[in-house]
């Protein structure tokens, strides 16, 4: 590494805790699908700051966007009306079948605010004493205490954080019976990703959310979807669960939603959102001027210009790539899933060396539980990049058959 790297992580160690395990890359500047280190090298994004820069990093639209609202209003909080977030709020209930939307900071806060309202509504409009949220095991739904106890995953992420909030339970993944099991007349909610992103890119069988969601209708709780990874037309539709022909009753989306500035989105039904009331949920930064004047450009682009569409259509090329190398190394690659531009490529073993020699050749994508290479690429990056990746991952594997 070069002195201005060094100098930098060691200027990071001294001020900063130390909560991340970071790539050995220190970025400068990105845009569109590039990232460039402090020495000026490049690398096709295949990560997007983790399913954020859907549109690409610096897109020119959003930045005018950014720099006229700035202009105008910064912040004022939510105890004015405010344009940008009312014309954000019709943008994005126009994509789904929700009829309101509540605007936070983060996908834990819009998890939060999720689970919050599933317990109130229940006891204030149905006058029900229900208050577990059940949800799937491998589920990531954030880093809050209620939302890291949702969260269907054990190990060092909840480790030493006891006591954790009551009325949570998990079921197994993709398990109807456990589910239909597990539900009671003490269930708010079910909470579920119709992707999990964290647990490596683990789609649920469209039998199992719809049923899921008969359970929920039939049961008297809500079906809620975590759509904050795979939300923003990532997977080839706005939402992923409209691959599913499903409507929940309240689903959350973030990361994308801003492209890259921090917000989040709670959207629900009119039924439900009566659950909530002046004072009994709220948000000093959600929804602020700034944030929401870029979330409905980002909404009118996509919308515009089909980017769910050209996620599709993407994913299928990327994933038929992919697929290719794994039948060229069945011994290395145990399996390729996905949906749109959310893939993993499934390794048979550990896979840090490849991880790691893919980075040295230019491309940035994430590893996932140690042997899963998880692609999130902006929305808007080129055929050619991705078949690059291909080549790459290709080669890599090729040279480790010749030196073994």
């Amino acid at each position: 590494m070069t002195s201005k790297h060094d100098a930098l992580v060691a200027r990071e160690k001294k001020v900063l805790f130390q909560t991340y395990g970071r790539y050995p890359l220190a970025i400068a500047a990105a845009k569109g699908a590039r990232m460039t280190d402090l020495d000026g090298k490049q690398y096709v994004d295949l990560l997007a700051g983790i399913a954020v820069a859907n549109l690409g990093h610096s897109h020119p639209e959003l930045l005018e966007a950014m720099a006229s609202q700035a202009e105008k209003l910064l912040h004022v909080s939510n105890l004015f009306y405010q344009s940008p977030q009312v014309e954000l709020a019709e943008l994005l209930l126009s994509t789904c079948a929700c009829d309101r939307a509540f605007f936070c900071n983060s996908g834990a806060e819009a998890n939060e605010a999720a689970i919050k309202l599933a317990r109130r509504y229940m006891r204030t409009v149905r006058y029900k004493d229900a208050g577990e949220i059940i949800t799937l095991s491998g589920s990531f739904h954030g880093r809050t205490l209620a939302t890291l106890t949702a969260t269907g995953q054990a190990g060092r992420i909840k480790e030493g954080y006891e006591p954790l909030p009551a009325g949570f339970s998990c079921v197994p993944f993709g398990d109807i019976d456990a589910l239909r099991a597990a539900v009671t007349q003490k269930t708010a909610a079910v909470l579920m990703e119709m992707i999990q992103g964290e647990g490596g890119v683990l789609p649920l069988p469209e039998s199992y959310v719809r049923e899921a969601a008969d359970i929920c209708r039939e049961a008297g709780c809500l079906f809620m979807v975590d759509e904050v990874q795979t939300g923003m037309c990532r997977t080839g539709r706005f939402w992923a669960h409209q691959h599913y022909g499903v409507e929940p009753d309240v689903f959350t989306t973030s990361k994308a939603l801003a492209n890259g500035l921090p917000m989040g989105a709670m959207l629900a039904k009119e039924h439900v959102a009566k659950g909530f009331v002046p004072g009994s949920h709220a948000t000093t930064f959600g929804g602020g001027g700034v944030v929401s004047a870029v979330a409905a450009k980002v909404v009118e682009i996509m919308k515009r210009d089909d980017i769910a569409g050209r996620a599709r259509d993407l994913g299928k090329l990327a994933l038929d790539a992919f697929r290719a190398v794994q039948a060229k190394h069945p011994d290395r690659i145990a399996g390729v899933r996905g949906l749109g531009l959310m893939i993993g490529i499934v390794l048979s073993g550990p896979g840090e060396t490849i991880h790691a020699d893919l980075r040295q050749r230019g491309f940035v994508c994430n590893l996932a539980h140690g042997t899963v290479l998880r692609l999130l690429p902006p929305l808007t990056i080129a055929a050619e990049d991705l078949l690059a990746f291909a080549q790459a991952l290709d080669d890599i594997l090729g040279s480790d058959k010749k030196t073994s």
